[in-house]
């Protein structure tokens, strides 16, 4: 392979490493803006980042409870036995 050759493959892989750059660079300010927009919306509601999973988890035993709720008030003869 001739020099020339060799200098157009390094300019190449310069070109597309310079290009992955730029595009890694564009994903991580996308992701920095995505997280900022998510804390921002936890900071709305309420919620601490470190207390997600807790809350979380309080939500689903409420979901559970509303839905025990509304199954005990919808008469046994309307419910399919399956």
């Amino acid at each position: 392979m001739s020099v020339e050759q060799q200098l157009t493959q390094i300019k190449k892989a310069i070109d597309k490493a310079r290009d992955m750059r730029y595009r890694a660079e564009a994903k991580l300010e996308e992701l920095e803006n995505q997280k900022n927009r998510l804390l921002a919306e936890l900071n709305e509601l309420g919620v601490k980042p470190e207390e997600l999973d807790q809350e979380i988890q309080r939500l689903e035993r409420e979901i559970d409870l509303s839905l025990k709720e509304t199954w005990e008030l919808i008469p046994k003869e309307l419910i399919e036995n399956e």
